[in-house]
């Protein structure tokens, strides 16, 4: 099946494009096209996170559920909105956990590419959504696609910081070989959690860990 997905991508997951269940979740996500239902996102953005993070390329990896089902929201990328759309609560809480976290101003615009760019893999467990509806397509086929993604990185790569928030995150840390890899776990931030999230350190520690393995810091200020 040919996938229109960043080469070094396609090339790592290849056997996973050939298998029964994406060849169903392709027939799935053409039906419900067909039938006049709205997935987001958009089809040019369903596979954006590679585009940006290419597999040589990822220092980190920071997990999210599925896509936002609101108009205009769902851009590819975990946590992320275009710039036009007004940070969801979770991201809210993310950039006040790293002002805390590294003492620094963010904007408070919610586009996360400049992360993606510099290593930070914005992945959803589930790729694509139904407007309106979250979680829909949770038993398509897509966690076991991003289950491979995860078990990929973690076979064939070293050093990779993996942020694993809320229970959801914190049950795919089997996918991952703890002895090449560093996992941290922190409750979602989503408000739900009540503040949980907060005091978690994530950003501060994870450039430690990228300094402490010979890599570039990321730079979180957006």
């Amino acid at each position: 099946m040919d996938v229109k997905i960043e080469q070094s991508w396609k090339n790592a997951l290849k056997d996973e494009f050939e298998k029964p269940y994406f060849a169903s979740l392709v027939r799935f996500l053409h039906k419900e096209k067909s039938e006049g239902k709205t997935i987001y996102p958009p089809g040019p953005a369903i596979f954006r996170a590679f585009e940006l993070t290419p597999v040589d390329k990822v220092k980190v990896v920071i997990l999210g559920q599925d896509p936002y089902h609101g108009a205009g929201q769902a851009m590819g990328l975990s946590f992320s909105v275009p710039d036009n759309i007004q940070a969801p609560p979770s991201l809210k809480n993310i950039f006040k956990e790293i002002q805390e976290d590294l003492g620094i101003v963010m904007s408070g615009r919610p586009n996360l590419e400049k992360w993606a760019r510099q290593g930070v893999l914005l992945l959803n467990a589930s790729l694509t959504v139904e407007a309106g509806r979250p979680n829909s397509h949770s038993g398509i086929g897509w966690t076991e696609f991003t289950d491979a993604v995860i078990r990929y990185l973690s076979d064939n790569c070293t050093g990779i910081v993996f942020l694993l928030w809320g229970n959801y995150a914190r049950n795919k840390k089997y996918l991952i070989d703890t002895e090449k890899h560093h996992v941290l776990e922190a409750a979602h931030p989503s408000p739900l959690a009540r503040g949980a999230f907060f005091g978690c350190r994530h950003f501060s520690k994870t450039n430690g860990i990228l300094v402490s393995e010979g890599k570039t810091p990321i730079d979180w200020q957006l």
